[in-house]
């Protein structure tokens, strides 16, 4: 790979609180969990911190509050290498935390989260100086519309993480050359996932997928639906697997791969990280991921 630029990214942060029920507790009665796993998450800052694990120099900008929740969100992403300099710090309220429930049975997650009280980011230049690619959640609706025009006129391609359609979606996809989106967004902006990728092409999406979940992903390649199954795995959680994705992907348009590449890269990331407890334990390097694939061609 070509020594890329930074990928900038704008978007949440939290610390997230993680644990294993044997099931789902009714309301009104009492659960036992496992120890609770503490660690950094937000859709943005996972995808970040996979770009960093596989050699990519990252920034990120977002909106912590200066108390200890947000000191840990804070050294949490320094430690993996991301640049923060950019992020904010508020005085006073509270970070985003998020609670999550993982079922021991499927993998599958239940997040009880909260916001910071302020949620919005002044972009300035600094920000996406060097920046090869900008990527966002769009949560911070305001923040992330003017990033995206600001890098529009700088050329610097954005990617969108779509996890849920919101008030001002329609302004912000026609700025994005890249969306990934969740089926949960797929199920409300379209008919069907197919019309969603035909939608997102014509508002010229370069790079448009739905993501599945353990049913694999479907991508537009060259006005075709592209089916990829997801790596068969037992899972112990699914938590910022789709995150993990996301940075599977920028990866793989960083280094200007085929679709299906780039695709097949992000599916094995995805994978090897719900095989450990936490959205960020189990990130795979590059060499673990290469190892991986070689591995399911064989």
């Amino acid at each position: 790979m070509n020594k890329p630029g930074i990928v900038a990214g704008l978007g949440q942060c939290s610390l997230d609180f993680l644990s294993f029920v044997d099931t789902f507790p009714a309301e009104d009665t009492k659960c036992e969990v496992s120890p609770w796993i503490i660690e950094g998450g937000g859709p943005v800052a996972t995808a970040l911190v996979t770009l960093s694990r596989l050699g990519v120099k990252t920034r990120f900008m977002g909106v912590t509050a200066d108390d200890e929740t947000g000191e840990k969100i804070r050294q949490g992403l320094i430690a993996e290498g991301v640049d923060i300099s950019h992020m904010l710090t508020e005085k006073g309220g509270a970070s985003q935390t998020a609670c999550i429930l993982i079922n021991k049975k499927t993998a599958a997650r239940t997040i009880f989260w909260s916001r910071s009280l302020k949620d919005e980011c002044a972009v300035t230049p600094p920000f996406l100086e060097g920046a090869q690619i900008l990527h966002l959640d769009g949560l911070m609706e305001e923040s992330s519309i003017n990033a995206a025009r600001q890098a529009n006129t700088l050329g610097i391609p954005v990617m969108l993480d779509a996890g849920s359609v919101r008030c001002r979606t329609d302004e912000l996809l026609p700025l994005c050359a890249y969306v990934v989106c969740s089926e949960r967004f797929s199920n409300v902006y379209a008919t069907s996932h197919e019309e969603t990728l035909r939608k997102l092409t014509a508002l010229g999406v370069k790079f448009a997928c739905v993501t599945l979940g353990a049913q694999g992903s479907l991508t537009d390649i060259g006005g075709h639906v592209y089916y990829h199954p997801a790596d068969s795995i037992r899972a112990v959680d699914t938590t910022g697997a789709g995150d993990v994705f996301h940075g599977g992907c920028l990866y793989g348009i960083l280094n200007h791969w085929p679709h299906e590449k780039i695709i097949s890269f992000a599916t094995a990331a995805a994978a090897m990280k719900c095989l450990k407890p936490g959205g960020r334990a189990g990130i795979p390097n590059l060499i673990a991921i290469n190892r991986w694939l070689r591995g399911s061609v064989q």
